[in-house]
């Protein structure tokens, strides 16, 4: 028997599985926690953040594979030369610094102490001055590559990042030899050979598969200094997704129990990769990736122009299709807020003796209400709007609050949110020749929340097939693993490769026609909401963001 193994970086973890490549089952898991987590108050020794700050430490990443590849090897009793690929996905634009010799700069001692030497995760939205300016810039000179993007690019993407080095600290911006995706990196790492993604690439660093980069007179519009960045630190071969980009470094196969012959696969995106799977690989389906934040994958055979997606991808996904990619900056995160900050002590010792999570015992409190009777309504925006707005200066809103409204009711209606959020999305993409056909759902709040599953289905007005695979995104990486392996018993065909590692969807959640007419309703007054407080020219977010950053006081009117 042969197998590969799958890495999924998320936020806040690790997650390695080792797959039998006939048949995809899942003989073994491990998940590593980052040991730093998200840094987005304070560095490891104290240094304060500003406000829209995330990052992270590459050590973490390392760690991972330190801490789950021998245990999956261990608790499946496989022999370490029977792996035959390993294959990566990241939650992205997560991009990180390195010097000549491919070492991140935060692990430099004279750098240890510059937040900008550390990673930035995908949520860093301190680049939104970046994003403005090259939005601006790229209007202005009517750059061709804007529309690929929706007509906006974000603040969460690689040149705003890297930009912002430059304009904070242009002596840290000159130690940089690379800037790199950690979808990229992690690779690196493992096998010493530099490469950039095609998914990566297109995606997050305004890059095409037949017109390249911008070019240099728009780098140098942005500031003179910018002018060469992609010669100058953008290195790496560019390669499709699911390449063998080469093989383990001796010294580290053998720490890790490994073969040499192991080969990687080219870093892929999490949400990207995982419609392999899902066995998704038919024009017209979506699937949307829930967890912190939720990317929306769609698949499509036609070149069209979609106003506020995150961008489309020739190959992006799986080859033959044009891949477009949506999102929402916050799904997940808006629960664990209110978990964090807003449920009472008697709300978590009632859930522990009901023996239920926290989350299962406030759906059940908010299920007791029929649709529309919270009187809530709220904007998804907690940490900004990905699609359709582009807009990381955005922020929540919860309308409705009455002295009898209570916690349940406030979860429900940021569910809810996020449901409408998403019909946003899809709407946006049928309306522009994209549609969308059938829809998935993959991710731990898709499998274990029904509760949230059926809103959705009821506000969506379409069946919701859920992908039980419990750790998709590792699956799909292990199917690159598999394909990367194509010379060493692996796979030649991507088709072949999906058809017998992924797990199809099973479960459908089928929209009630009694809550839609309600949802219809709600996403009326919803619409209302998102045109008002989306508005560029509408200045209540914006000022309030300056008022907490120090009590500027040059407002907007």
């Amino acid at each position: 028997m042969k197998y590969s193994i799958g890495i999924d970086y998320g936020s806040l973890s690790g997650r390695c599985i080792l797959v039998n490549i006939a048949n995809g089952d899942v003989v073994a898991t491990a998940i590593s926690k980052y040991t730093h987590a998200v840094m987005d108050r304070q560095l490891t020794d104290d240094i304060p953040l500003p406000l829209d700050w995330a990052l992270q430490h590459p050590q973490d990443y390392i760690d991972v594979l330190f801490q789950t590849i021998p245990v999956v090897l261990h608790e499946a009793n496989v022999d370490g030369k029977d792996i035959i690929g390993i294959g990566i996905d990241f939650t992205g634009c997560t991009v990180l610094p390195l010097d000549k010799t491919g070492t991140p700069l935060c692990f430099l001692p004279h750098l240890k102490s510059n937040p900008h030497s550390y990673v930035k995760l995908w949520k860093h939205h301190a680049s939104q001055p970046e994003a403005d300016l090259i939005n601006q810039v790229a209007s202005d000179r009517k750059e061709p590559f804007l529309n690929r993007y929706g007509g906006k690019i974000s603040s969460e993407w690689l040149f705003p990042k890297l930009l912002q080095i430059l304009h904070d600290d242009p002596s840290l911006y000159d130690e940089i030899d690379c800037f790199i995706e950690a979808a990229d990196w992690v690779p690196y790492y493992l096998t010493g050979n530099m490469t950039r993604n095609y998914c990566s690439l297109g995606f997050k660093a305004m890059w095409h598969s037949k017109q390249g980069f911008p070019s240099t007179e728009f780098f140098k519009a942005l500031d003179p200094r910018f002018e060469y960045v992609v010669q100058e630190k953008i290195k790496g071969k560019h390669v499709p997704v699911a390449t063998n980009i080469g093989t383990l470094r001796p010294s580290l196969a053998h720490q890790l129990g490994l073969s040499p012959n192991v080969c990687v696969s080219s870093g892929h995106l999490d949400a990207a990769c995982s419609l392999m799977g899902a066995g998704i690989n038919s024009d017209g389906s979506m699937l949307a990736v829930v967890g912190t934040s939720t990317c929306h994958m769609l698949l499509g055979k036609d070149e069209q122009y979609v106003p506020g997606i995150c961008g489309y991808v020739e190959d992006g996904f799986i080859p033959g299709f044009l891949g477009y990619e949506a999102g929402q900056s916050c799904v997940g995160d808006h629960f664990q807020w209110l978990i964090e900050n807003c449920t009472p002590s008697k709300y978590l010792s009632k859930a522990e003796q009901q023996k239920k999570t926290i989350f299962q015992y406030l759906g059940e409190l908010a299920a007791a209400k029929p649709a529309g009777a919270n009187g809530l309504l709220a904007l998804d925006w907690w940490n900004g709007n990905r699609s359709i707005l582009n807009n990381g200066k955005l922020s929540g809103l919860l309308i409705g609050c009455t002295l009898q409204t209570k916690v349940e009711d406030i979860y429900r209606a940021l569910i809810e949110a996020t449901a409408f959020g998403t019909r946003v999305i899809v709407e946006n993409f049928n309306k522009n020749g994209v549609p969308v056909k059938q829809v998935y759902f993959s991710g731990g709040i898709a499998r274990k929340d029904p509760f949230m599953m059926q809103i959705y289905a009821d506000v969506l007005g379409m069946d919701i097939l859920i992908v039980e695979t419990e750790e998709n995104a590792a699956l799909s990486a292990s199917i690159c693993g598999a394909l990367a392996a194509k010379n060493n018993c692996g796979y030649f065909s991507f088709n072949e490769a999906i058809k017998n590692m992924s797990h199809i969807s099973s479960r459908i959640f089928r929209p009630n026609l009694n809550n839609k007419i309600v949802y219809d309703e709600l996403y009326f007054e919803y619409c209302k909401l998102y045109e008002y407080f989306g508005d560029e020219n509408r200045s209540v977010m914006k000022n309030l963001k300056k008022i907490a950053e120090g009590g500027k006081k040059q407002y907007e009117y």
